[in-house]
């Protein structure tokens, strides 16, 4: 039985936590001198800093205006002050003052990345001893639900379309038309593409390497149209002997995120639909690997697509089920018509 709030400890409560601190090798002066130890928490003008320059490149990308904000607001107040609340608010003002786009989606993107980056700096804090893993309120702000995607795989007349103009438009058709075929063959992001190097491309076997978000890492298999293409690009262009970033512009120097902005805004000049729709690059990843999964299975398109098991809510059937690298390359086959080396005989799939 408890003692009420009024009533102080008997001395054989006192005896009994005397105790239980001893086997703990604690001392009732540890436990005052825990909290006086801790050195104040430092603004968010001084930490934020710290934290970018420790993460990826990626992270940095996608946190950093959102790294900003909370400076502008927030900059002079220490780590510990903001409560749940005042997060849950500062989300909103970024929610409804967030630029207005065709395909904005009521900032819920925005609101979900400013929590994103304030875990991303707590996460930090706690590690550093900063402030314990109960105090930080980042934790206890949920994030908007996210809608369903949009995107969705393209038709076969809209694909042809797409390549039609690209290779027939623009200051460098034969690097536009490289591109789309690099991402409808290898249902690669934005990001492995620009990470592509001369030397992750093996031409003996017609696989090349991409290195993705999440620092993931995978061969994957192209046509040898592909590599044939790849190969005189970086001869061409200097990427061969430079080495360094192989999708390069004629002069020599490598492409950014801005080509693929530029590509498809004049995509969208000549194609309505386009525009309309909002297509993008990403679409092309949903169009392969729709394609992959409808002909191959999911197993094969989940290889397909670089996924690894995060332990969410794939469930553990996915341990079983992976696809190798010869399904893979069977599918890529069966996509573009090539032969590949490592293709698995599949007469279940033929003339898919």
């Amino acid at each position: 039985m408890t003692a009420s709030p009024d009533e102080h400890p008997g001395t054989a409560e006192i005896e009994a936590a005397r105790l239980v601190l001893q086997r703990m090798g604690v001392s009732p002066a540890d436990l005052l001198g825990s909290t006086q130890q801790r050195s104040p928490a430092p603004t968010f003008d001084e930490y934020i800093p710290k934290v970018s320059a420790a993460v990826s490149a990626g992270t940095r990308r996608v946190y950093s205006s959102y790294w900003k904000r909370i400076q502008q607001h927030w900059g002079h107040r220490r780590l510990d002050e903001p409560t749940a609340l005042e997060i849950k608010q500062l989300s909103e003002h970024i929610r409804t003052h967030v630029v207005s786009r065709r395909n904005a989606r009521g900032g819920r993107s925005a609101a979900e990345h400013l929590i994103a980056a304030l875990r991303c700096v707590y996460n930090h804090a706690v590690v550093d001893g900063l402030i314990a893993e109960s105090d930080n309120p980042a934790r206890r702000v949920p994030k908007p639900r996210r809608l369903p995607s949009t995107r969705r795989g393209l038709p076969d007349t809209g694909l042809e379309e797409i390549n039609r103009v690209a290779a027939t438009t623009g200051n460098d058709p034969a690097l536009d038309s490289l591109l789309l075929r690099l991402h409808t063959e290898t249902a690669c992001r934005r990001g492995g593409a620009l990470a592509l190097r001369p030397h992750d491309l093996d031409p003996a076997q017609f696989l090349v390497l991409l290195q993705e978000k999440g620092d993931t890492v995978r061969w994957q298999p192209v046509s040898p149209t592909l590599m044939r293409h790849l190969q005189a690009h970086a001869e061409e262009r200097g990427a061969a002997a430079a080495g360094g970033q192989l999708l390069r512009y004629r002069s020599g120097e490598p492409i950014t995120t801005r080509r693929y902005d530029h590509l498809w805004t004049r995509l969208g000049k000549h194609l309505p639909w386009v525009a309309t729709q909002q297509i993008s690059t990403h679409w092309l990843r949903h169009t392969t690997l729709t394609w992959v999964e409808r002909h191959f299975g999911y197993a094969v398109a989940r290889a397909f697509a670089g996924h690894i098991d995060s332990g969410g809510d794939a469930g553990t059937t996915t341990t079983y089920i992976r696809a190798n690298l010869e399904e893979v390359a069977a599918a890529l086959a069966a996509l573009t018509g090539e032969p590949h080396p490592l293709a698995s005989a599949r007469p279940d799939r033929a003339g898919a």
